[in-house]
């Protein structure tokens, strides 16, 4: 095997590894409040998230082309990389960029942040590829019009149709026992939530598609104009399953954080959510946006919160996860600058091998944190500490807890 397969293979595999991470980090997006309300049980929520997951990642892939050539100058329109920049230099990029995505995934899943994995890879990519390249290194226009000014947008808009479906639903139920609402609701809360789990597929597992794809085509086993058309079957497949898979054994630490975190939530105010963000980012994959679900949904449970008279809305928790959102492309950003620059001072295959041992170490660290004050779905219901503002819950916290 050579050189450049040796890293193309690492690649691949490292990045189905962040599409694992991607799936775990987001099942809350569809399936927090459903968990949260009691309209579905926790393993049999994330089930049906993971198979929906798992179909939606085939029906389009306008998102995955737009991670192609909207983010990094690495290739020509014809696929070839730019001028001066070896297939092993620009996979050794993209490497380094997955990998300040997954680093950055897990350390806000530790405490139980839902910021953006969709950000978290682009914040990457950016990073490795100014540290590669410079400035001229990333299509800030692609970015611009294909990530930041949605990811400004989308939050505000997602929370602003929420409130008003909240609103909608109340006034329109307002004679109606509350006990029956509250039961009638969960059923629709099942429907809506399975919509965002699918819109979710057709969304993010698409950008890890994407990512291959630009490996791929950069050493030259794809070509670029062949994109929009679709991807090859192991590409869909294998993002897909790795998606399902991450989604089915479920980030409990973030579906806590949504559901009982955010706003104290009923399923007339879960079901407005989550059809909202359905509706947002169903629209954007079909624009080709590489949205963010989590901003997405998460504006949609504040929004829920907003529209219901006298709901609370935990605002020092939405501060967190907003910190954690404007810090997302520069913290993944950094570690991605960094990676590849140890993966070049190394030389391409020993600096990719160090940098694959280096997310493996540091992965194994993560996780291990999370085990000293683990959350799955006996606990993840539990009530919502006030008084420490708490990820984990009361019964369970000990004097190392991570808060």
């Amino acid at each position: 095997m050579t050189g450049e397969m040796l890293l193309l293979v690492l690649l691949v595999i490292t990045a189905l590894g962040f599409d694992f991470t991607n799936g775990f980090h987001d099942t809350g997006n569809a399936m927090a409040t459903s968990i949260a309300t009691g309209a579905l049980k926790p393993k049999v929520a994330v089930g049906i998230s993971a198979v929906l997951n798992l179909v939606g990642a085939f029906l389009s892939v306008e998102v995955a082309a737009t991670i192609t050539k909207d983010v990094l100058n690495i290739q020509q329109t014809s696929g070839d990389v730019v001028t001066g920049l070896t297939p092993t230099t620009a996979l050794l990029i993209i490497f380094a960029g997955l990998i300040g995505g997954i680093l950055w995934n897990l350390f806000t899943w530790l405490f139980g942040l839902p910021s953006s994995s969709s950000h978290a890879l682009f914040g990457g990519l950016i990073g490795s590829g100014i540290a590669a390249i410079g400035l001229s290194g990333i299509n800030w226009h692609g970015v611009l019009s294909k990530i930041i000014v949605p990811a400004l947008f989308a939050p505000v808009i997602a929370c602003i149709v929420a409130a008003c479906g909240t609103w909608l639903v109340f006034a329109i139920t307002r004679r109606i026992d509350a006990n029956r609402k509250e039961a009638g609701f969960r059923y629709g809360q099942i429907a809506s939530a399975s919509l965002v789990s699918l819109a979710h597929g057709t969304g993010d597992a698409q950008k890890t598609m994407g990512v291959i794809a630009m490996a791929l085509i950069v050493t030259g086993h794809l070509d670029a104009s062949t994109v929009s058309h679709g991807l090859p079957f192991w590409v869909v497949f294998s993002c897909a399953a790795a998606i399902a898979i991450g989604t089915y054994l479920g980030g409990w630490r973030i579906i806590r954080t949504l559901g009982k975190g955010l706003v104290e939530i009923s399923s007339p105010q879960g079901m407005a959510a989550e059809a909202s963000s359905a509706a947002i980012i169903l629209t954007s994959s079909a624009a080709g946006m590489a949205l963010s679900t989590t901003q997405v949904a998460t504006g949609s449970i504040l929004g829920s919160g907003v529209g219901k008279k006298g709901a609370q809305v935990r605002w020092s928790v939405a501060g967190r996860m907003a910190v954690a959102w404007m810090t997302t492309l520069p913290a993944a950003g950094l570690v991605g600058a960094f990676c590849f620059f140890i993966a070049n001072l190394l030389g391409d295959v020993a600096g990719g091998i160090a940098i694959f041992v280096l997310l493996l170490a540091a992965s194994g660290y993560l996780y291990w944190r999370a085990q000293q004050n683990k959350i799955d779905s006996h606990n993840v219901n539990a009530e919502w500490d006030d008084t420490t503002d708490s990820i984990i819950p009361a019964a369970q916290a000990k004097p190392t807890t991570i808060a």
